[in-house]
């Protein structure tokens, strides 16, 4: 299930540009996050891809990164074709 993809260097994907999509709820994204990521809680996903490129890859994290599973798919199905699940974004952040 989660996690038996294809490995992803995050750390490269953000070289080429990746777009950080934290997918938390505002006071969780205010309480800390990754320097540069975007917030756009899950429940406002639909409404706001108009501020995320289709054409750079997208990253996405959470906590855990159930939400960001979510997002991910939610992504891929408008579209977003070089999405990425970046899991909680403590971890994704260590990668980086």
């Amino acid at each position: 299930m989660f996690g038996l993809g294809p490995k992803v260097n995050y750390k490269e994907l953000v070289e080429q540009g990746a777009q950080i999509i934290d997918v938390r709820t505002s006071a969780e994204f205010s309480s800390g996050h990754i320097q540069g990521s975007v917030n756009i809680p899950l429940q406002s996903l639909a409404t706001q891809m108009k501020h995320i490129r289709k054409d750079k890859p997208v990253i996405t994290c959470c906590a855990s990164g159930i939400r960001s599973a979510s997002a991910k798919s939610i992504l891929f199905s408008n579209g977003f074709v070089d999405a990425h699940n970046g899991g909680g974004w403590i971890s994704l952040k260590r990668k980086l």
